[in-house]
């Protein structure tokens, strides 16, 4: 008998854009569109707030007054991933001997595990079993910091806020990755109330207002611990043009465009898992994100990524994802045109090379 191999390590610091080939139909970035919509980018075509150093104090007291919040409940950051930084620091510093133990609940994002262990701090992993759906009682009792996405990146389950609600405990902290749920309507089971002890949520503007580029983020939580994390933030990370994103996708009349962007989203989910299913190919999870999370292992062995590249199409590879592998792959939620056109490549793929997608 040859022996056995362990199966590789995830790579935790691959990403969705390194997924992403010029010239090919993207459907491995999750971003919604290809330019922030017209009415956000005549708000940062600002040149003359871009010699002064940034203050993001308006961008806190919007995304405050956006979420009915106190504004020491708020940090703007660079990106929701600078805020995973800044909680690998910041708690680890402010409380001493630090995280003791560290449960990521995968599979999800991989970048709060990746800052966890760059900043020396110990991570241990609970792994879902599809249809990953979160069971509290499978993250350790002493667990001292709990790390979730809600909905969770790459299978898009939304857990609900009551069982989110059950690892909130005294001395823990409990950090909820929000980053897309402003694309799911109304917004529910969010952990962001007025009561956050214990409890970081992240969320992103990235996605849904089509800003990868500027990076700009937040965090609402416990004050006692955002005050932690604004401890060991840079000075001036946050820029002049995405505290004025902050300040504008905060607006009512932007919360209420990206309701109706996440509404279009169902519906073109909806379309793109009929599609998918009439070529053969299985959605791994009830995704409510704009994103779904398939499995090609009966197309064929092995990942179907390069002849999907050969075929036209970028798709986020799975097995960088802990708990995943290479027959997963994440495919952003595009319009019904595209989404046909790539259901009929994966037809194509399939033994049986059914067209009728």
């Amino acid at each position: 008998m040859s022996p056995q191999t362990e199966p590789a390590e995830p790579d935790l610091t691959h990403h969705g854009d390194r997924d992403l080939v010029a010239g090919l139909v993207d459907f491995a970035v999750n971003v919604r569109d290809v330019r922030p919509p017209q009415w956000l980018v005549e708000v940062l075509s600002r040149p003359e707030r871009w010699a002064a150093y940034p203050d993001p104090s308006q961008a806190r007291a919007a995304i405050a007054r956006r979420h009915g919040v106190d504004e020491t409940l708020v940090l703007p950051c660079a990106g929701a991933a600078e805020a995973f930084t800044l909680m690998a620091r910041g708690l680890g510093v402010a409380r001493g001997l630090g995280v003791r133990r560290a449960c990521v609940v995968h599979p999800q994002f991989t970048e709060p595990e990746q800052a966890l262990r760059v900043a020396g701090v110990p991570v241990e992993r609970v792994v879902l079993s599809e249809p990953f759906e979160l069971d509290p009682s499978l993250v350790p009792d002493d667990a001292d910091l709990v790390v979730v996405g809600n909905p969770t990146n790459p299978t898009g389950v939304l857990h609900p806020a009551e069982v989110l609600q059950e690892l909130v405990r005294p001395e823990r902290v409990l950090l909820v990755d929000e980053a897309f749920l402003d694309a799911v309507p109304g917004e529910p089971e969010t952990m962001i109330k007025s009561d956050m002890a214990g409890v970081l949520v992240t969320r992103s503007l990235t996605k849904t207002f089509s800003l990868a580029g500027l990076r700009a983020g937040y965090v609402v939580g416990d004050p006692a611990l955002v005050a932690q994390l604004a401890a060991v933030q840079t000075p001036w990370s946050v820029s002049a043009p995405a505290a004025d994103a902050m300040v504008a996708c905060s607006s009512p009349q932007a919360v209420a465009w990206a309701h109706e962007v996440a509404e279009q989203v169902v519906r073109d989910r909806e379309q793109m898992i009929t599609l998918l299913s009439a070529a053969g190919v299985r959605v791994c999870a009830d995704s409510s994100a704009p994103f779904v999370l398939i499995d090609t292992s009966a197309i064929g062995l092995g990942s179907q990524r390069e002849p999907l590249s050969q075929l036209g199409f970028s798709v986020r590879r799975g097995e960088s994802f802990p708990g995943l592998g290479e027959h997963h792959l994440r495919l952003a939620v595009r319009d019904p045109r595209v989404a046909r056109e790539l259901s009929q490549a994966l037809a194509t793929l399939a033994p049986s090379g059914r067209t009728n997608a």
